[in-house]
């Protein structure tokens, strides 16, 4: 039998980028991996990690997912072939996964986000979540509660304790 290999195992599986700030803006309801439509010179630009999601987003246009805001630097190499850095690349996944995701952005207040690109068996995916914008004081709290649960943490640990 062949063994299954992970993916950290994986030579071709790596972290690309992470939209860092979505996880502190938004409450995530869903989440979701789907494949991205790319041009050569940008999966070489990606692998060069010159990407960014921070102003990212993904919306359903004419049946189809789309990521829209996403900025891929050009590669330098790639001269007259390059591509343009923020242009709408399509996104790949079920026609039942669509339909999913479609009820959940339709309704008022969500929105659909980018929070990670990665390489897994050398194929670009993106990870697109539903959320729900947070309000100044909903982001507080969550800070609030995030620090009181380390804290927690901390004392419950062996290394934390001062006996």
């Amino acid at each position: 039998m062949a063994k299954k290999t992970s993916k950290s195992d994986d030579p071709n599986s790596k972290m690309i980028a992470r939209n860092r700030r979505a996880r502190h803006e938004y409450d995530i309801l869903d989440e979701l991996e789907c494949g991205i439509v790319l041009r050569g010179s940008e999966v070489k630009s990606l692998r060069d990690g010159k990407v960014s999601l921070e102003e990212a987003y993904a919306k359903i246009q004419d049946g189809e997912l789309w990521l829209l805001g996403c900025d891929i630097a050009e590669y330098p190499q790639a001269n007259i072939m390059n591509h343009e850095p923020r242009r709408d690349r399509k996104l790949l996944l079920h026609r039942r996964e669509l339909q999913k995701f479609a009820a959940w952005a339709d309704q008022r207040g969500h929105t659909l986000i980018p929070l990670a690109m990665y390489f897994t068996e050398g194929k670009v995916k993106v990870e697109i979540a539903v959320g729900k914008g947070r309000q100044l004081h909903d982001k507080r709290e969550k800070l609030k509660q995030d620090a009181d649960k380390r804290e927690m943490q901390r004392a419950l640990s062996p290394r934390g304790r001062k006996e």
